[in-house]
């Protein structure tokens, strides 16, 4: 199947992403928010960055303008009644996304994609809750979504090989690098990341090294190209902890769980980039 329109359910920093991707893609987008409110600051904020990709080169005014006009905002989720692909990136929790895509099913086509953008969940247990399982996937984007090329193309036991190879064609048209997966416990890069990640974390009071010196460490002893606490930082603790928990969870593996340092930071408040303070202060 050809998609040209494309859903994005939640509009927060991921899901504008995506929806930036789209657009830029060539695709008619439609973004659902709770509010018109949060719905126009998700517009805002593709237009700013978008603007900023014009501003430096990368993207021509006309071509900005005409994305821009390709994309609309909702409340409802009555308007993805016609379109060709449904990303979901809502809260990352289970019951939630069950719920969306149980209501999506109703509302979409019969043969229209439902993907989710989670990082750690299971696929094959949001599939559930949809009338059609063999159309559900996962698509998980990279956090940011418009300058990161990777996209993880997840088959859940249900999904349809039709589905699967349709969204991983429209993520190559969409410029992006897709690889495929099963629905196995964070996928790719976080099965391997993850636990990699809390190695690191441990390491910086095992052996009593500041997050300086350890991203130094990192970056040119080890090819890194950004260190583990920055990295961190840019993902935000909180994200981070929420995948390590449920990893720990699914596979029992120590290293899957998230360190105590990450744990208090948390406490604190102290996230990441987005707080304005984690490992380091921004």
């Amino acid at each position: 199947m050809e998609i040209r329109r494309v859903g994005v359910v939640g509009l927060g920093t991921m899901g504008a992403g995506i929806a930036q991707v789209a657009v830029q893609a060539g695709a008619e987008v439609v973004g659902r928010e709770v509010s018109e409110e949060l719905g126009e600051q998700a517009r805002s904020k593709i237009d700013h960055f978008m603007t900023r990709a014009v501003e430096k080169g990368r993207m021509e005014a006309e071509d900005k303008d005409a994305a821009m006009e390709r994309l609309t905002t909702t409340t409802t989720l009555d308007a993805f009644a016609d379109c060709d692909l449904v990303i979901e990136a809502i809260v990352e929790e289970l019951e939630p996304k069950r719920e969306l895509f149980s209501e999506l099913s109703k509302v979409c086509r019969a043969d229209a994609i439902l993907a989710t953008n989670t990082s750690a969940l299971s696929v094959g247990s949001i599939a559930e809750a949809a009338d059609r399982p063999e159309r559900v996937i996962g698509m998980h984007f990279f956090n940011p979504a418009p300058l990161l090329p990777l996209v993880e193309i997840v088959q859940a036991p249900a999904s349809s090989q039709e589905a699967v190879d349709a969204a991983y064609e429209w993520a190559e048209r969409a410029g992006k690098q897709p690889v495929r997966c099963n629905d196995t416990p964070g996928f790719i890069v976080n099965r391997v990341l993850i636990p990699l990640l809390n190695d690191c974390v441990r390491v910086l009071d095992e052996a009593g090294v500041t997050p300086e010196d350890l991203d130094k460490a990192m970056t040119n002893g080890a090819g890194w190209p950004m260190g583990p606490c920055a990295l961190v930082d840019l993902v935000g603790i909180d994200i981070h902890t929420h995948a390590s928990e449920a990893l720990h969870e699914a596979l029992g593996e120590e290293r899957m769980a998230p360190p105590e340092r990450l744990l208090r930071m948390q406490g604190e408040g102290k996230l990441g980039r987005k707080s304005g303070e984690g490992f380091f202060t921004y």
